[in-house]
């Protein structure tokens, strides 16, 4: 409540008597959201997701993120409570009805909680790839665990410079009824050729320099202009200029936007698994190194999948993992010993 603001805290008090189906919604003040609900906490977990989903696609938001309900004060299981959220989740997902919300996260801002989250989310991905239905909750809505990194770095709205080259009209006419109609003419042909395309999405938060760079050089090569609105929720980038070009940047941007998101992902998920088993390979000293988490993923899901070797890189040397042997061999022949070591939140 102190970093949204004493706008929000006036609109709790002002509507706390009006309540309906246990929650209010205020603006969203000094967060990066339009909207906030506030639940009134009534440990029925599941009953309380599914209202505030419900709402969600009533006023057709695109995206809405759930702590982990109940399991500050109200000293809920956080097992308890991943499975009753992901169900409310599932049971939401699978209604044909639902038009407008896409994704869905669940903001972890306790790192011990990863682990019932993220086994609560496999379970049912296990289970439901094993289904016959042509589409799996999991491919109907984007659902995704996050945890929380705080960030002091504020987003601006920016435009990207251009250098613009003037195009002068000198218009001579026997009369200025006919000068005023030609000129009339050129600007319509102008404004037909003009077009104007905005891609909202999360994900244009997380753009970097690299991101910039490649939106500076199409704008470069490109008839556009090119506008980023990180202030808005979610943030937009606007393109506008020549109808063809701007459907060709817009298509590059989307393609951007869905490199960057399907990166967020692999993270993710390589971050909830680091968090419960971790592989290791002996360095040179006789101790254990870990291996970076997107490596750590991809060495349990090969073990899981009952895969006997996998390519890993280690010190910038390919080495093939005997996954049976846990050991590791490079192209000499020189080997490393592999460790697979399960973590224990508890402790």
């Amino acid at each position: 409540m102190d970093a949204a603001g004493s706008q929000v805290a006036n609109e709790c008090a002002q509507y706390a008597g009006q309540r309906q189906n246990g929650f209010i919604t205020t603006q969203g003040g000094n967060l990066l959201c339009s909207k906030i609900i506030h639940l009134i906490t009534d440990n029925q977990v599941k009953s309380q997701v599914s209202k505030v989903l419900h709402e969600c696609e009533q006023r057709m938001y695109k995206s809405v993120a759930f702590p982990a309900i109940g399991t500050g004060q109200a000293g809920l299981s956080s097992a308890k409570v991943a499975d009753e959220m992901l169900d409310a989740i599932v049971e939401f997902a699978r209604q044909k009805s639902v038009q407008h919300l896409q994704t869905i996260k669940i903001v972890i801002f306790q790192t011990n909680m990863l682990r019932d989250f993220y086994e609560s989310m496999k379970k049912r991905e296990d289970s439901d790839s094993s289904t016959t239905e042509s589409e799996s909750w999991l491919s109907m809505f984007k659902c995704k665990l996050f945890s929380v990194k705080q960030s002091s770095e504020k987003k601006k709205s920016m435009i990207l410079e251009k250098k613009v080259n003037l195009v002068t009209f000198q218009i001579c006419g026997e009369s200025q009824e006919k000068v005023d109609a030609t000129e009339s003419w050129i600007k319509d042909l102008i404004l037909k050729e003009q077009f104007e395309n905005t891609i909202s999405d999360e994900a244009i938060e997380n753009f970097d320099e690299t991101q910039f760079a490649i939106l500076e050089d199409l704008q470069r090569r490109k008839q556009v202009t090119i506008e980023i609105l990180n202030k808005l929720s979610p943030p937009q980038i606007k393109i506008s200029g020549i109808s063809r070009d701007v459907c060709s940047v817009s298509r590059k941007v989307q393609e951007m936007v869905q490199k960057i998101k399907s990166t967020e992902e692999e993270q993710s998920k390589a971050e909830l698994l680091y968090n419960l088993v971790e592989w290791r390979y002996l360095g040179s000293n006789d101790s254990f190194v870990a291996f970076d988490k997107l490596t750590n993923m991809q060495l349990e899901h090969a073990k899981m999948a009952k895969k006997p070797y996998l390519n890993v890189r280690i010190k910038n040397k390919n080495y093939k993992v005997d996954l049976n042997t846990l050991r590791a061999t490079d192209d000499r022949g020189k080997t490393k010993i592999l460790q697979r070591v399960k973590k224990d939140e508890g402790k």
